[in-house]
């Protein structure tokens, strides 16, 4: 290999060293740091970069917090305070938060006179929510609108109601503390409530912030993430008369009712009847056995001498007697 080609390998070496030297030990970043304030050393910064943490999104974000004053609270004495560390932002990163937004959240709650401590903003940057989101809304309430909500008072008649509910966030439970759809849930049944212990639906018409009162006095927001401050019906509709749709569903169920067991009962008389009938007709089949038995009976008689002639003719007689009273009997009726 010659000298020209010697060198050229030499230089691309030394500018592949030169990069490498500073992607590992940013020179640039040390020096920043050290004229904000911020104390770090290089080798430090060598480390982050091997445990594949970004030292620009720490150092920056220490930076910031300095420049702010920002301290954490170490054990349980408010007093005994000490400043961010370049661990406690790391620890922070590797455990998979958003360092700058939790900077961010400190800073703001800081100058708003909020109670956030280091360690409720990393829990609710772990916990999947957004803390810079939580502290502004803690700042600024927020007004959330009901759906329509339909209850019905004591006579029957169905109102249709709309309100409006603002809320804060609650720092100390929005790690754990349900959402915005709990409170949405309970103010609903609140208004249920309220409405259904009227004892009239003009009364609700007449004083709707009575409602408010009533939801407010049951602590909805128990649990949740948020503070109610206030709750305001927007809009109370009547809808329909409850009451007396239930009362003609009832009827018409009676009606139904009435009619299944009239039905039955006509049902068991035709069966009754049916099998008086068949009694009948098997009575009826008796009586004519009986009275073919009866030429076989004379002719016993004739036989054995319990019967003579004279004895038959007298019989043959009442019965031409009894045919002809029928018959008389029989053309009366026709006339």
């Amino acid at each position: 290999m010659d000298d020209s080609m010697m060198l050229i390998v030499l230089v691309i070496g030394g500018i592949i060293f030169f990069f490498t030297f500073l992607y590992f030990v940013p020179v640039n970043l040390w020096i920043t740091a050290i004229f904000s304030g911020v104390r770090v050393g290089l080798l430090e910064l060598v480390f982050m970069r091997i445990r594949k943490v970004p030292p620009s999104n720490i150092v920056n974000a220490l930076i910031t917090a300095t420049k702010a004053g920002l301290t954490i609270q170490e054990g349980e004495e408010e007093t005994n305070r000490r400043k961010l560390k370049t661990q406690d932002l790391e620890t922070h990163y590797l455990a998979g938060g958003n360092v700058p937004q939790v900077i961010r959240a400190l800073i703001s709650a800081d100058k708003a006179n909020i109670a956030l401590s280091f360690r409720q903003a990393t829990a609710i940057d772990l916990a999947g929510r957004d803390v810079f989101e939580a502290v502004q809304f803690s700042v600024n309430p927020k007004v959330i609108n009901t759906p329509s909500v339909a209850a019905v008072a004591a006579d029957g008649i169905q109102l249709i109601a709309k309100a409006r509910v603002t809320i804060r966030a609650n720092i100390a439970q929005l790690v754990g503390g349900a959402g915005e759809e709990t409170i949405l849930a309970r103010v609903g049944e609140g208004i249920v409530t309220s409405v259904g212990s009227a004892a009239s639906h003009k009364k609700v018409l007449e004083n709707p912030d009575e409602i408010s009162k009533l939801i407010l006095a049951r602590g909805l927001d128990s649990g949740t993430a948020f503070e109610i401050l206030s709750i305001d019906i927007a809009d109370v509709d009547v809808g329909k008369n409850i009451g007396a749709d239930l009362q003609t569903d009832q009827a018409a169920a009676d009606l139904k009712v009435a009619e299944a067991k009239a039905e039955e009962r006509r049902a068991m008389a035709v069966a009754v009847e049916q099998e008086m009938l068949a009694k009948a007709q098997e009575a009826r089949a008796k009586v004519i056995l009986a009275e073919a038995e009866i030429p076989m009976a004379m002719a016993e008689s004739f036989r054995s001498g319990n019967l003579g002639i004279m004895d038959y003719m007298k019989l043959k007689n009442i019965e031409a007697d009894t045919d002809m009273r029928d018959s008389i009997a029989g053309k009366k009726k026709k006339k």
